[in-house]
């Protein structure tokens, strides 16, 4: 018996779309930049696409890619992923690409110039923080940032494991509590 697809009950139902952003979908992550958290002061994040290859995609597809040395550039109104390393594709023939070559990324104009000019001023960069897949297609979480100072690390070091001090004493008080 023939029944329209419209009928028919949708596959895998729709509660694991919509995790993060408004067009919904779920982020597979691939690579991400945990040194630049701690090196820079995080001001701004952008969600950009990348342009990439066959094998490049295949490469990450695998989990493989490294963006410890990663940054933005804003070349001639665009925008650059520079030092990303996405290793070659095991598989891949004489058409497999560089590892570490530098990637084209998509944003809108507007996003483009207000980088270019928050990036001049000095002490502020463009890092990349992460590579994932959202919905299929491969994107880069870049972020505006400004470095910070040896004091501010040793700071944030601090406040992490007080707070995480903070978290086993209410949670061993919260233990304590349920056994007597």
């Amino acid at each position: 018996m023939y029944v329209p697809k419209e009928a028919q009950p949708k596959k895998g139902g729709g509660a694991d779309k919509a995790k993060d952003g408004e067009k919904g979908g779920k982020r597979k992550l691939v690579a991400q930049n945990k040194k630049a958290r701690h090196d820079y002061a995080i001001i701004d994040v952008y969600e950009a696409g990348l342009v990439l290859t066959g094998t490049e995609v295949k490469s990450l597809r695998q989990g493989r890619a490294s963006l410890v040395d990663g940054f933005v550039q804003i070349d001639g109104g665009e925008a650059w992923l520079h030092n990303a390393h996405i290793p070659e594709y095991a598989q891949g023939t004489w058409t497999n690409h560089s590892a570490r070559r530098k990637r084209k990324l998509l944003l809108h104009r507007e996003e483009i110039d207000k980088l270019a000019v928050k990036a001049e001023e000095t002490g502020h960069t463009v890092v990349p923080l992460a590579l994932y897949f959202k919905d299929g297609r491969a994107k880069a979480e870049i972020a505006l940032a400004r470095g910070k100072k040896e004091y501010d690390k040793r700071q944030t070091l601090r406040e992490k494991q007080d707070r995480r001090d903070t978290d086993r004493a209410i949670a061993a008080a919260k233990r304590k509590q349920r056994g007597a």
